[in-house]
């Protein structure tokens, strides 16, 4: 195989996916994402840093809509119809999470007929799709009792010429520091599934096969800790300001202690300040009360209403993580979880540890946002609890390469 495999990424996000394709040798074309936040930290770290993408002179290098996309571009996707190995992501998923307010009014949930609009014009031999495990359960108050927007994805593929299966996957199994399970399904074009021996189905049995040789070619852990994803991030107590973000506090590199650290900090300077670590700015109450939380619980789950209301505290969710725990899912709500050994919250670059995100890629735009602006922003916390764990998406990348090519 001389050239590389190609794709398109939908819903592009900040570039965990495409980063986890392009650890796996796969060669971007271009990706749609309408954030112009998010589409600065991909376009930062993997169109210039890594030349990852071979992006086409009809489109324009920047954030795009997809129905934008759709709408402008037809006659140009239509000329790549068959051309491209793989269409990879995954439409928003707010509509659809149960860690929030699940509507199936959600106008994001229209962006189903969009993905699916794009495939048929494209047809790619491959599908990725990836959404949150809501994706398969139908909605309360359904007229159609039992629909699931699972099935009528699976539904509209096969009208368009594809064999798809699906299945929900714990990225925590696949060396991620996190419990996250999401909705994956795999398509093949029916042409070429003909010609070969893979199916849609298989994908899940060597994911699931193959990781044990993966964690060992990389060296890192099946199921890392919190403590072994940020410990060395508490640092030496030496405070510096935060280079992007005046008046804030950083802290410098702290000794690696653990596999995953030595990954994650590969190809990053020991002596460098970390990218996006800028702590938050906790009032003395605030500080006070996350030390009695952490103090009267051991468990990594959300704490007791007796225990919010004792404190006066009106959030839904408030979770102490727990050192030789995984991760809860996180989202794009920072304040959702206390350090397991600080009373504070997560940097973002202890977010991006998480989410498997190496070191030496950088997040651009606000690091927070809040009000009506969080309708329209898509801050750094929030770019990060959007993503795909790119250490997942090399996982992926490499199979849907082996069904290919076998």
């Amino acid at each position: 195989m001389n050239s590389k495999l190609t794709y398109i990424d939908l819903f592009a996000g900040c570039g965990g996916l495409s980063l986890g394709l392009h650890n796996s040798g796969w060669k971007g074309l271009f990706a749609i994402e309408k954030s112009p936040d998010a589409f600065k930290t991909l376009e930062h770290n993997l169109i210039k840093k890594k030349k990852h993408f071979n992006w086409p002179k009809w489109l324009p290098q920047s954030n795009h809509d997809i129905n934008e996309v759709l709408y402008n571009y037809s006659k140009e996707l239509k000329s790549l119809k068959e051309k491209v190995d793989l269409v990879a992501g995954g439409p928003p998923c707010q509509g659809f999470s149960i860690a929030g307010q699940r509507n199936e009014k959600d106008n994001r949930n229209k962006l189903i007929n969009s993905y699916v609009e794009f495939i048929d014009l494209v047809k790619p031999k491959l599908i990725f799709f990836e959404n949150v495990k809501g994706f398969t359960m139908e909605f309360k108050g359904n007229k159609k009792k039992g629909i699931r927007y699972s099935e009528i994805v699976t539904k509209k593929l096969i009208n368009s010429g594809y064999n798809v299966y699906g299945e929900l996957v714990n990225f925590g199994e696949y060396g991620v520091p996190q419990k996250r399970t999401r909705f994956i399904l795999i398509g093949i074009r029916k042409d070429v599934e003909n010609s070969s021996t893979k199916k849609a189905k298989s994908f899940f049995k060597i994911l699931e096969q193959s990781k044990f040789s993966f964690f060992k070619q990389k060296n890192i852990p099946d199921k890392p800790t919190i403590q072994d994803a940020i410990s060395d991030l508490i640092g030496n107590n030496v405070s510096v300001e935060t280079p992007d973000r005046p008046k804030y506090k950083s802290r410098l590199y702290g000794k690696k202690e653990s596999k995953y650290q030595e990954y994650v900090r590969r190809y990053v300077r020991d002596n460098k300040i970390p990218d996006s670590h800028s702590f938050a700015k906790h009032s003395q109450n605030v500080i006070s009360r996350l030390k009695y939380i952490q103090k009267v619980t051991n468990e990594c789950k959300n704490i007791s209403v007796e225990l919010k209301n004792k404190l006066g505290i009106k959030k839904q969710v408030l979770i102490p993580l727990q050192a030789g725990n995984q991760c809860p899912t996180i989202t794009s709500h920072p304040d959702d979880l206390i350090h397991y050994k600080e009373p504070r919250i997560l940097t973002v670059r202890e977010y991006a540890r998480i989410q498997s995100f190496p070191d030496w890629f950088e997040f651009k735009g606000k690091y927070t946002t809040g009000g009506k602006l969080r309708k329209v922003e898509v801050p750094r916390y929030t770019q990060i609890g959007n993503a795909i764990p790119p250490l997942f998406g090399e996982q992926a990348g490499l199979i849907l390469k082996n069904m290919l090519y076998e």
